[in-house]
């Protein structure tokens, strides 16, 4: 599931045109949240990022080996995003995805324009290796032994 969210962190706008006016910044991220791994699509620029895809060197199958995630059409055309917006889909769960010896070093082109058609590229490299042996509480109520609980 994809949760489209405003971030809570202040709008960057580092990335300045001349004549001061934002620019889009968008970013994926790879997020660790109490044994669970997620992608995240971020707009970290002052202004709207359109027609945004985002392209993985390697295939990801997350979901407890049942979903090609990096296949998603949430990474083949983000028609709008915002400034300070971002959409966050689930991975798997951690342990899961590193028993299945899923790749770990991944490239994500990020192409994007914006609203007066200027295109943007980015690659962005992540190592989840630093994932793997962060500790973690399992949720009340979660089935801690099962390894696969998102099946």
């Amino acid at each position: 599931m994809s949760i489209p969210r405003k971030s809570s962190d202040s709008v960057s706008t580092g990335s300045q045109k001349e004549n001061g006016v934002g620019c889009p910044d968008v970013v994926v991220e790879f997020l660790f949240d109490r044994g669970l791994l997620f992608i995240s699509v971020r707009n970290i620029g002052a202004r709207p990022a359109t027609k945004i895809s985002v392209k993985f060197d390697k295939k990801m199958i997350g979901l407890g080996g049942t979903k090609d995630i990096s296949d998603l059409a949430l990474f083949n055309n983000i028609e709008f995003l915002g400034p300070g917006r971002e959409i966050i889909t689930l991975l798997d769960a951690s342990n899961s995805y590193f028993r299945r010896k899923q790749p770990t070093k991944i490239s994500a082109r990020v192409s994007y324009t914006d609203v007066e058609k200027r295109n943007y590229e980015v690659t962005i490299n992540h190592d989840l290796e630093i994932y793997r042996e962060l500790p973690y509480l399992a949720s009340p109520g979660a089935n801690a032994t099962d390894p696969d609980c998102l099946k």
